[in-house]
């Protein structure tokens, strides 16, 4: 008899394929395309709010903002297989509310706390839905 690995398990199987139904529903499908723009705002809005003077803080926003459209694009495509990593996008948008005074201290601007805690926000509630999907509906 061959050993049976955890990625060929019947309970990995099932468990996969409801997080598969739970994507396809237009609620998981706003979620992960809601994430996906979010994270697009976030790598663009230095340059369209204006972080002039702030290259380190400019940085981080094109960086996470690209690292949270790929997460997005991960859960749009195979959910079933990057559900574990729905933890991540919560913890990045605490990371984008406080990015402006960790990196910039005291002289963050108006227009960088605001774009950062507003984006970080919707981002931290966004990965919070990517986490739950479907809580109580799809079996």
């Amino acid at each position: 008899m061959a050993e049976q690995t955890m990625r060929t398990h019947p309970d990995i199987q099932e468990l996969r394929a409801k997080y598969e139904r739970a994507a396809e529903t237009p609620a998981g499908k706003a979620v992960a395309g809601l994430i996906f723009l979010a994270g697009l705002y976030l790598a663009i809005s230095p340059f369209v709010v204006g972080f002039s003077g702030f290259t380190s803080l400019t940085g981080n926003n094109l960086i996470v903002g690209i690292a949270v459209a790929m997460l997005a694009l991960g859960f749009a495509s195979a959910y079933g297989r990057t559900h574990g990593l729905a933890w991540v996008a919560p913890l990045i948008g605490i990371w984008t509310i406080i990015s402006p005074w960790v990196i910039s201290g005291d002289v963050a601007t108006t227009a960088t706390i605001w774009n950062n805690v507003v984006t970080g926000a919707v981002i931290l509630l966004l990965g919070l839905g990517a986490m739950f999907p479907g809580q109580g509906r799809i079996r």
